[in-house]
């Protein structure tokens, strides 16, 4: 019997599966970051990671060990899901999060879109020859709306970071709408805020927080850049010396994928993580979680089944039926009446 499967087992025999949840013995992996620590365990990705008995750890900085992994490194953990719904790890990575390539220049990038917009007053697309494509409204900073929307963000931002990271604006335009940028500068659109709950709406701002902790802005933008780089090299770029053009291509790329980010158009893996550690969020500043996956009921009644692509918070997810069931499985197996130690405790205790 494999590790992996030997540690469910021990699971399933105590009894401590929660009624409608079941877990294979297949391996899942999870990454993300340090969040909070839950008796012996840690929220990664959303889920509580709890150490095997047999795991590998690997560490830089002053993770040394599982335990002492500072609040905010990033993690990488691979074992097998328990019934409750802890990620049972029989292998652990973790390490400072650090500042990574491109990622003030993104941020500068969008610092000064930032200031364009409060300029302005408005938040607008523009095209190349800096003509607005699109405007999509007065850009408000104060009054009732937008104390309500930053209150409740300064409740759902994770402890080792500090809410005035994020600056979070109101858009006054009716559609049900949000937006992260890649420098923590957060637009919600004053349709969701007229028409949606402060539960509901902890989801919505969670899940955009969500973008901007886990940097998908700057994931994709590199994943981005790198594919641009070889688009141009097969076109006989190499011939020419590549390596003398890599910085004028990655300015020319910060341009042109920068409108790429901003759309948000992360990629459905980012976006689904966005899902479950923004649920995460709202849970923890003490929201309803359950209404999470009814909202997207009334997304799906709203707009139809089907995202559109106009919209920021819509572009790049699944259908909202789909996203719905995500949600669902999200809160069986890890929000369920089942205390996040428990397991750790069998497993460790298990011979004694």
């Amino acid at each position: 019997m494999t590790t992996q499967a030997r540690e469910l087992a021990i699971v399933v025999a105590l009894g401590l599966v929660p009624a409608g949840l079941q877990a294979g013995p297949h391996q899942e992996k999870v990454e993300g970051y340090a969040e909070w620590r839950r008796g012996g365990c840690w929220i990664v990705d959303a889920a509580r990671v709890c150490p095997g008995p047999s795991m590998d750890f690997k560490g830089k900085g002053r993770a040394h060990d599982f335990d002492s992994i500072p609040v905010g490194y990033e993690v990488k953990a691979k074992g097998v899901r328990a019934p409750d719904g802890a990620l049972i790890a029989h292998k652990v990575e973790a390490r400072p999060n650090g500042s990574a390539l491109f990622e003030g220049d993104l941020r500068q990038a969008f610092d000064e879109l930032e200031d364009r917009y409060r300029h302005r007053g408005r938040v607008f697309d523009e095209d190349d020859d800096g003509d607005v494509n699109e405007d999509y409204g007065p850009l408000l900073e104060s009054g009732p709306e937008v104390q309500r929307v930053r209150a409740i963000t300064a409740r759902l931002v994770p402890p080792y970071l500090e809410p005035e990271h994020f600056r979070v604006y109101v858009v006054d335009n009716e559609e049900w709408n949000a937006m992260a940028a890649p420098n923590g500068a957060i637009f919600v659109f004053t349709g969701l805020l007229r028409d949606l709950d402060d539960d509901e709406l902890a989801f919505i701002l969670g899940h955009e927080l969500a973008h901007a902790t886990h940097e998908h802005g700057r994931k994709q933008f590199k994943k981005g850049l790198w594919i641009q780089l070889a688009a141009l090299a097969a076109m006989g770029l190499a011939e020419e010396g590549i390596e003398g053009d890599v910085p004028r291509i990655a300015a020319q790329g910060m341009a042109l994928l920068g409108a790429l980010a901003w759309s948000s158009s992360y990629g459905r893996s980012h976006e689904d993580q966005a899902d479950r550690v923004g649920l995460r969020y709202a849970y923890e500043a003490g929201y309803d979680v359950s209404r999470g996956p009814t909202l997207w009921a009334r997304f799906a009644k709203k707009y139809g089944d089907t995202p559109r692509l106009i919209h920021f918070f819509l572009d790049e997810h699944s259908r909202s039926t789909t996203r719905a069931a995500k949600l669902q499985r999200e809160i069986a197996m890890n929000y369920s009446a089942t205390r996040p130690d428990t397991v750790r405790y069998a497993l460790t205790h298990r011979d004694q």
